[in-house]
């Protein structure tokens, strides 16, 4: 058994930001389940999700994680039912925290009490995109007197969760919780985690899981590259180096946390830490990757394919996801 399969673009650095259109149009056509937008460093998410409505004809659209720390709720709930109402479709949002890197560098914004922002955000954006008036005032977020004047999509809330504080916020406050690159051990516990959490809040049931995970089914070479500079950025990081170090890269990570040059410590990182957190390799493997994840808790699988001069956007990776049985 797999997960139920949904898609998004990879914003590979490496690549023409266009590739989105490609990609976009084979999760469509071969029948994706849910479209996820993602916004970071390149397109505005909401004026995307439009050009993307217009290149498909039926996949629901989910928009994020949006970074609360830079995105208020007001700005957040507008641009959801711009979107449902331009495109005429269902479109759900995520919220997550981001990191210190985009809100306090890229924008400016103070990243300190991201837990508390994410949640109180998610209460606050929920009740606007259920068409109720403003009328929230917490230690980080506040907003009043506006109401939607566009329709209310009233659209599934997902929570970008990792930490504690944020599988909390998911277990309380979302219709489910969103991983991004992780193992399936990790996804057990963080999934068993969110399950505690519903049960001690008195909730009627937990949200349902989704992991984003990278893929390459037979990988070229410049497609595990990519792959590889993929996963520099995480190996230091708080929690996610010590998943690594769990799945058998203890000395990877030990040397990433001496900071060495991006370029050596790329050098350093072999194929098998990629397949750790992604969907790498010949189809009989992809498939079983797929079903540790489901056997872990995961309800759904968001591919992020990798593109490279031979496969544009990632459509024979998607295709070649979408046939497995």
């Amino acid at each position: 058994m797999i997960p139920a399969l949904s898609a998004s673009p990879g914003y590979w650095q490496d690549r023409p930001p266009s590739e989105w259109a490609p990609m976009v149009e084979a999760a469509d056509g071969l029948g994706y389940d849910e479209l996820w937008l993602g916004e970071m460093a390149t397109y505005d998410v909401f004026a995307l999700a439009v050009a993307v409505a217009a290149r498909t004809r039926r996949v629901p659209l989910t928009l994020g994680p949006l970074a609360v720390g830079v995105r208020d709720p007001m700005t957040i709930a507008r641009g959801v039912a711009s979107v449902a109402d331009l495109a005429q479709r269902p479109v759900a949002v995520a919220l997550g925290a981001s990191s210190p890197v985009v809100v306090r560098d890229w924008h400016g914004r103070d990243h300190s009490g991201s837990g508390t922002a994410l949640r109180e955000s998610a209460v606050a954006v929920r009740a606007l995109l259920a068409g109720e008036k403003a009328d929230f005032a917490g230690e980080k977020v506040r907003t009043h007197g506006y109401r939607l004047r566009l329709p209310a999509p009233k659209p599934e809330l997902t929570v970008a969760a990792f930490g504690p504080a944020a599988v909390r916020t998911a277990a309380r406050l979302a219709d489910r919780m969103v991983l991004n690159l992780v193992t399936p051990a990790s996804v057990a516990r963080l999934a068993a985690a969110v399950r505690e959490e519903a049960r001690a809040a008195g909730a009627d049931r937990a949200p349902r899981v989704a992991v984003w995970t990278t893929a390459a089914v037979d990988p070229a070479p410049a497609a595990l590259e990519q792959l590889r500079r993929g996963v520099v950025g995480y190996l230091a990081a708080p929690g996610y180096g010590e998943m690594f170090a769990e799945a058998g890269f203890g000395d990877l990570v030990a040397y990433a946390r001496t900071r060495p040059h991006p370029r050596e410590l790329l050098d350093a990182v072999p194929h098998e830490a990629i397949a750790a957190v992604g969907l790498v390799g010949d189809r009989a493997r992809v498939r079983a990757r797929l079903a540790e994840y489901a056997a872990a808790g995961a309800d759904e699988v968001v591919v992020i394919p990798a593109s490279t001069d031979d496969d544009p956007g990632g459509v024979r990776t998607l295709e070649a996801v979408r046939s497995l049985p």
